[in-house]
């Protein structure tokens, strides 16, 4: 997501407007409903949306057949931003999350600060586009080093703090303490002894805490086992579930993770995606942000039966929707 401190009383452009959910209402009704357009330039300041995005959600939800909309602002393609526009149709599926815990439960302030000192680097990081990171050892290791260095803090306040991290997690008011739990959760030694508390916070109401325990999860698929080690074990199912929600991060956390899990063509987690989610993965590999849409696009090849460099070789080519035909015959 776009972050906010970052984008300050700055100008950008919107260079991409993609949809997801859309069955029965039309993607050029939808556009017609929204109050901005590809290539207008917007002034984002401050930490709340644009007023012009929720006058979209609300001329969206007048539409017939539609019970809510969400936008969502993405940084970036080719320096321009992406917007997310999420429809609910009536009939469609819908997704409640648990209630806001209540509890008292805080970080210590030498971790709440090295998390402040993370999104400070990582967000130079980023803007000079240097976003590269090492998943191996199974929690991220950017290869920024100043990121990278308040990583490595993470392992330290990890290994201290373990269960009071858990606590916050799962108990906590505070979302972004909740959120910053989930992140610096995937640092621990342990990594299996932390997945139940995850996946919880895949549940989460807070969108930031659900995607920081996604991102985290999803790191941990990409460890590399060495000697007494062994990678998680990750369920998938809430990932699958999450492919339905109406929150841009939902889909795009449960969708990488997802192809991560795909990677060795389990048998049942094919049967299932077939199942329950072959539309929302087209509309993922429909995107026109090749980052973004490459998970969905991945995912329908491997249901179709096609190799992941072929795949990329569609994709390349401009046959996408060949690909995505090949797996609605298939299911």
């Amino acid at each position: 997501m776009l972050n906010a401190q970052a984008a300050a009383a700055q100008q950008f452009q919107i260079g991409i407007i993609d949809f997801y959910g859309l069955r029965r209402v039309s993607a050029s009704e939808s556009r017609r409903a929204l109050t901005f357009a590809e290539g207008d330039s917007i002034s984002l300041e401050g930490d709340e949306p644009p007023a012009f995005l929720a006058e979209s959600e609300r001329r969206l939800a007048t539409l017939p057949g539609v019970v809510r909309a969400r936008t969502n602002i993405v940084c970036c393609d080719q320096g321009r931003l992406i917007v997310y526009v999420g429809v609910e149709e009536e009939g469609g599926a819908t997704l409640r999350f648990r209630a806001a815990p209540q509890g008292t439960a805080r970080l210590p302030a030498d971790l709440v600060q090295a998390g402040d000192d993370y999104w400070a680097a990582f967000t130079t990081a980023v803007e000079r586009g240097d976003a590269g990171e090492d998943g191996s050892r199974g929690h991220a290791l950017c290869n920024d080093p100043t990121t990278r260095a308040v990583q490595e803090r993470f392992v330290a306040y990890a290994a201290r703090d373990t269960e009071r991290l858990r606590g916050v997690l799962r108990e906590s008011s505070n979302a972004d303490q909740r959120a910053l739990a989930a992140q610096v959760l995937g640092y621990v030694a342990d990594k299996q002894s932390v997945v139940d508390d995850l996946v919880y916070g895949m549940s989460d109401p807070s969108e930031n805490v659900r995607n920081n325990s996604m991102r985290t999860l999803m790191v941990f698929t990409r460890m590399t086992p060495a000697a007494g080690t062994s990678v998680p074990r990750v369920p998938y199912a809430p990932f699958v579930n999450l492919l339905h929600s109406l929150v841009w991060t939902d889909r795009n956390k449960s969708s990488l993770a997802l192809m991560e899990l795909t990677e060795s063509r389990d048998a049942d987690l094919l049967e299932r995606l077939r199942n329950e989610a072959m539309q929302s993965l087209a509309d993922i590999a429909r995107w026109k942000n090749e980052g973004h849409a490459t998970p969905g696009l991945l995912m329908l090849g491997r249901i179709a039966g096609w190799a992941d460099d072929d795949v990329r070789s569609a994709w390349r080519s401009g046959q996408r929707e060949k690909i995505i035909a090949a797996a609605l015959a298939a299911r």
